[in-house]
Parts: C-alpha cells; structure tokens; sequence
C-alpha cells in the first residue's frame, strides 16, 4: 500500500467530540490502500487521472452508483475521492471545528469522499484557487487536488467559484482496482472538471454513464463484486 503522506501533505482533519477515531457513525474502512506520500506527483498510469463509475454488480454499498474522481494509481496501491455522495456532516460543522475564517460561500459541497479515514479532509478546486498551494496537484486544467489543513486555510481566505471539499478517501491495495476492472466492477470514462463540480451528484452517476455512449437501461448485473 502506499505511505501516508508527508507532514508537510498531511490531510486536514476534522476532530469528533466523541473523542473516537474518525466521524461518528462512520463505518471502519473496509479496504486498503492509502494516498500517495505527497499529492504533488499524480503517477504514470493510464489509469489516473480518470473517473471511475460504479457498474450494477459492484455489490459494495459503499459505491453503489458512485462516480470516483481517480487521483493516483501505481504498482502500490491506488487512491481517488468518490464526488457524487453529500456528507453527513454540515459545511458549518466542518468551518467551526477547524475554526476556519472562511470568506466565501457557506454553501460549498461538502461532499463524502469515501470510506477510507473519514476524519480527513480533501480540497477539489478549479480555476482561480490560490496559487501558492504547495501540496496542491492539478489533475487536469480546471481541476487540483490539496490534501493539508494549510492548504483549506488559504482557500479559506479566497474560496474559487469551483470548490467541493471532500471527507475521507477511496482505496485500493496492490492490483485490487485492476482485479475488479477485469470483473466488470467499474466504467472508466476522462476525468472531466464540468462533471465534477457542474453536475448534480444525483445525476452525476447517469450523467458520466451516458457520456460514454450507454444507456444505462442496458446495464445489468452480473455476478456480484464485492
């Protein structure tokens, strides 16, 4: 699997008042994989940056019909951010835990981003986002990625309009992702910033489906993956 990030890169996290590790109510992770040492570096791979879309036989109810933004993929492991699925917290639970002087939009997404540690905290931003971010990775033109609560605080202070803030991860171990590619578990399609942040999460899984030119009437499931 791949190492935790730096300290430098570090994910912000949202402290519970439980005192539990994580958010409440959170289910544990049930699998592998953890981001890349830094988000500075989007690997090689054919694979990422890419939108993964949940088939009908991908029986995990963590990703039933769920459109995965697919961030880093190599030999150790792979790591993306689910972008169609709200949290279950408020975005003024998350500002006043961290105590954020936030300037824009109290109306940002707040958005779940898998069940991969979900007392952390990702940034999705566009175009006009700060650009002094050190640990900010652009995936595509119109898209970055920032992982540290540094990097949320500076955003804090001139939100861009496309901003989607992202609770937990989505991770995959050594050549699991390729395992379930090769059962029929997900569509690939391009990464796309006007899906991303321009298309409601509701329609987001038929959206992304039918832009590869299915209909998503035809899908049918076959043997279930889990």
């Amino acid at each position: 699997m791949g190492r935790p990030p730096s300290e430098a890169a570090a994910p912000l996290q949202r402290t519970d008042p439980s005192g539990s590790d994580g958010l409440r109510g959170r289910a544990r992770p049930p699998r592998p994989g953890r981001p890349p040492a830094t988000l500075r570096a989007v690997s090689e791979s054919s694979l990422a940056p890419s939108l993964l879309v949940a088939m009908p036989q991908l029986l995990d109810p963590n990703f039933k019909r769920a459109v995965v933004l697919l961030i880093h993929h190599d030999g150790e492991g792979t790591f993306g951010l689910v972008v169609n699925r709200p949290a279950d917290v408020t975005f003024d639970d998350l500002v006043d835990d961290l105590e954020l002087d936030w300037k824009g939009d109290r109306h940002t997404p707040l958005a779940w981003g898998g069940p991969v540690q979900p007392n952390t905290g990702w940034v999705l931003f566009g175009e006009g986002g700060p650009s002094e971010l050190d640990d900010a990775n652009e995936l595509a033109p119109g898209l970055s990625v920032a992982g540290s609560l540094e990097a949320l605080r500076k955003i804090a202070d001139r939100p861009p309009a496309s901003l989607k803030l992202m609770l937990g991860y989505a991770g995959w171990g050594p050549h699991q992702l390729e395992d379930e590619l090769a059962q029929g578990a997900w569509l690939v399609a391009p990464v796309a910033p006007d899906v991303v942040f321009g298309v409601d999460p509701e329609a987001m899984w038929e959206h992304v489906v039918r832009s590869l030119g299915i209909d998503p009437a035809t899908l049918i499931a076959t043997p279930g993956v889990h």
